[in-house]
């Protein structure tokens, strides 16, 4: 299997237009979208992206309609050309590659699993899963051989012989994400991947990719509009508004701490017991006398936490790390607090 690897987007603009570098400058100088287009007739796509993704984890764009989301995802494997910026992969930057580079670099390091699901109709199931194997040119039966293995990873054994026609939405999504797995490539491109389905198909696809994450360590980047679904499946969020990055981090810092009133507002109908961690609004033990003798991962939920403790009458609990070390408390009201969003939240 593929190591992983990392992705670093850097200053990276985007204009839509006759004559977008003309207008570069006059958007690192603060030329708003709404500015740009009523001007010069020009469209603001992206402006000055910087992102770190780092090997093995799923990170996660979101956005509205028109934010700049799907632009942004199809600058990675340079299905749209930069108007400047570099995207740095490898040591590479895939904006200066030529033809033949760019052709083998989408082949082998990049797979894409679209909205739409894209498979071809007159093809089976297995051949549909394939088909990146055949266009790479390996042998019949190594390629049979490995999009059966991914086939049966999405849970679609029995299903080979199929036509797409002959499967749920969510059936066919399974194929396309088995297509994408079978190239083995490092990284895994997911454009609004799930955004057609219904909503219980889509968490049963995301508990599918949050499980298979858990053996590909593939460097996911996954394209969203919805809130509920970034937060579960993203190691790290990027919140985009009219093309520009407004927030990035994890949702504990997105919850925690929106940046402005947009993010504020995006989160605020937001599960806190569900989404935030016990580690993200413990206080430090070095301010108790004595510690609680019950105790709680670093990683559990602030409602399974406030559930352990109702449950046994407990006004506080010990966090553990994994190794069972014990490095912080987390006391009943600030479980509250954090559960509700009320001041005094988070670590000391």
């Amino acid at each position: 299997m593929t190591d992983p690897i990392g992705i670093e987007i850097r200053n990276l603009y985007k204009i839509f237009g006759a004559n977008p570098q003309a207008h570069v400058a006059a958007v690192r100088a603060g030329m708003t979208k709404a500015e740009l287009q009523a001007r010069h007739g020009h469209v603001l796509g992206l402006s000055d992206i910087n992102i770190q993704i780092a090997p093995g984890s799923i990170q996660v764009i979101m956005g509205l309609s028109g934010s700049g989301k799907s632009t942004l995802i199809r600058h990675i494997n340079r299905l749209i050309e930069p108007t400047a910026g570099e995207i740095v992969i490898e040591g590479r930057n895939v904006v200066g590659m030529s033809k033949d580079e760019l052709r083998e670099f989408r082949r082998h390091r990049t797979a894409m699993v679209f909205q739409k699901f894209g498979l071809l109709p007159h093809r089976t199931v297995l051949d549909n899963a394939a088909y990146g194997l055949e266009v790479q040119g390996m042998a019949e039966a190594e390629r049979y051989r490995t999009a059966m293995r991914w086939i049966e990873r999405v849970g679609l054994s029995g299903f080979e012989k199929s036509y797409p026609s002959q499967l749920s939405g969510g059936m066919q999504q399974r194929v396309g994400l088995a297509r994408a797995l079978a190239n083995d490539a490092p990284i895994l491109l997911m454009d609004e991947a799930y955004s057609a389905l219904d909503p219980l198909i889509r968490y049963d696809m995301q508990t599918v990719l949050l499980d298979l994450q858990q053996e590909v360590r593939k460097t996911i980047v996954f394209i969203t509009h919805d809130l509920d679904e970034a937060l579960r499946i993203g190691d790290r969020i990027a919140l985009l508004r009219d093309g520009s990055v407004i927030q990035q981090g994890t949702a504990q810092d997105i919850v925690l701490r929106p940046a402005d009133d947009y993010v504020a507002n995006f989160v605020q109908h937001v599960d806190r017991g569900k989404v935030l961690k016990v580690g993200a609004v413990m206080l430090a033990q070095h301010g108790f006398d004595a510690l609680p003798e019950a105790s709680i991962a670093t990683d559990a939920s602030i409602a399974e936490a406030l559930q352990q403790m109702a449950a046994n009458r407990l006004q506080a609990l010990r966090v553990q790390d994994p190794q069972g070390q014990t490095i912080g408390v987390i006391p009943f009201q600030d479980a509250i607090n954090a559960y509700t969003g009320s001041k005094g939240e988070g670590a000391e």
